[in-house]
């Protein structure tokens, strides 16, 4: 059975590479300048090496039509949020159309999308939009099916190849279809789920869990701060207790976490549900930036030059999309704070294109009356010198994540 992947992101890639070690795979994306560095073994992402793409046998291209017709299509691509905070499935329904494109009814092929969505939008959208542009039946010349993408960029534990992948099809005949593609992917197996919503609705909460889990946290960190209570110490002894969930405070950015819950919150909406839970989380969190620039602010005493370590949305990674820190560099800025900011992952055009903010490679070199560490890089924990050397006497060292221990002779304020 012949593949195509459509869009070769941080979730795309690693799929359709462990997807080449078993079938013939077609990586499409349209960023022509996307795939001519993967040509090269360059991956921006950083999720696969050079020497892992250069032995792998996946065809890239970023034009549909020098694709062969296959057995099964795959869309990856992101489902932003709006500058209304609503679901955007410009890119999903932009995929959609190239692969309604692309099927050759002879293969009766399966088109299974990763992307997350609230629950109806495969079936509901995506295979009536199919059945326009192409002008074929679903059921009869194609079917659809779902399986939840897992991946956490940075993370090399839980690869594709080793996490229990979540499949549903229109029917049985389906879903088989989508255990034998997957099932040679992980060893960790596949979970038919009962139907297609059900997969959709399994991503969607796994994700609102997580934000309502850390805006509890995020909740608490200001409340014991009001009262110079170190969050860290408390959760210290209450993590001893062995049905603690481990969670911790901090800056929910991503692409993931801070976008997922309003996907499900725009469906509760739909069916007259008030969904307070899903939204009070997203609006706690969504305002830690502006709390903790102030509380920084406060603790500082004053204004002057000020560094900001990491401005992508988790350590060790070079991702930028939805990143908090981009909101806290703009509140200190508010403060009258002069920022610098420095990140040794991000791309320095993207953040200047996403954010307007210009990254700074020599920053290392001077000293600060404030050094915030905002995220805490592995370049940054193991810096020669160690991180208090960038704090000016007096200054303040404020890390967010409690990512350095105490500092000798140097102010220090954490959550």
């Amino acid at each position: 059975m012949k593949l195509v992947v459509v869009g070769l992101g941080y979730v795309g890639l690693p799929l359709a590479i462990a997807l080449a070690r078993h079938f013939e795979v077609w990586g499409v994306d349209i960023d022509a300048g996307r795939i001519a560095e993967l040509r090269q073994g360059h991956d921006r992402t950083g999720e696969i090496d050079q020497a892992t793409l250069g032995a792998s046998t996946l065809n890239y291209t970023a034009d549909p039509s020098a694709c062969p017709a296959a057995g099964a299509y795959i869309v990856t691509v992101p489902t932003p949020i709006d500058a209304d905070k609503r679901p955007d499935l410009g890119a999903v329904m932009g995929a959609t159309r190239m692969v309604a494109g692309m099927i050759a009814p002879v293969e009766r092929p399966t088109i299974i999308y990763e992307s997350t969505v609230y629950p109806g939008v495969t079936e509901q959208i995506c295979g009536p939009e199919i059945e326009k542009v192409s002008g074929l039946m679903r059921g009869r010349d194609f079917t659809l099916g779902y399986s939840p993408e897992r991946i956490n960029p940075g993370d090399r534990e839980h690869t594709v190849d080793r996490i229990v992948k979540v499949i549903a099809g229109e029917d049985e005949a389906t879903t088989d279809r989508l255990e034998a593609i997957y099932g040679k992917v992980t060893s960790a197996g596949v979970f038919r789920a009962a139907s297609i919503k059900a997969a959709e609705a399994a991503k969607a909460i796994e994700n609102a869990q997580r934000d309502i889990n850390i805006a509890f946290m995020n909740e608490i960190a200001r409340i014991f701060g009001a009262i110079d209570l170190s969050v860290w110490d408390v959760l210290a002894a209450a993590k001893t207790k062995w049905n603690f969930l481990p969670f911790q405070p901090g800056l929910v950015g991503g692409h993931c976490i801070g976008v997922d819950p309003y996907y499900l919150s725009h469906l509760a909406e739909q069916v007259g549900h008030d969904p307070r839970v899903i939204l009070a989380g997203r609006g706690t969190n969504d305002g830690m930036s502006a709390w903790v620039a102030g509380q920084i602010h406060a603790r500082a005493g004053k204004t002057g030059s000020a560094l900001v370590l990491g401005l992508t949305f988790k350590e060790n990674v070079p991702d930028l999309r939805n990143s908090k820190v981009a909101e806290l560099v703009t509140a200190l800025a508010a403060h009258g704070h002069d920022v610098t900011v420095h990140d040794p992952m991000a791309d320095p055009a993207e953040a200047t294109h996403e954010y307007g903010i210009t990254l700074d490679g020599e920053a290392l070199s001077r000293s600060y009356d404030l050094v915030v560490l905002a995220v805490p890089h592995r370049t940054y924990l193991e810096m020669d010198g160690g991180l208090a050397r960038l704090v000016a006497p007096g200054g303040l060292f404020a890390d967010i994540r409690n990512g350095v221990p105490e500092m000798t002779g140097t102010a220090r304020w954490t959550l």
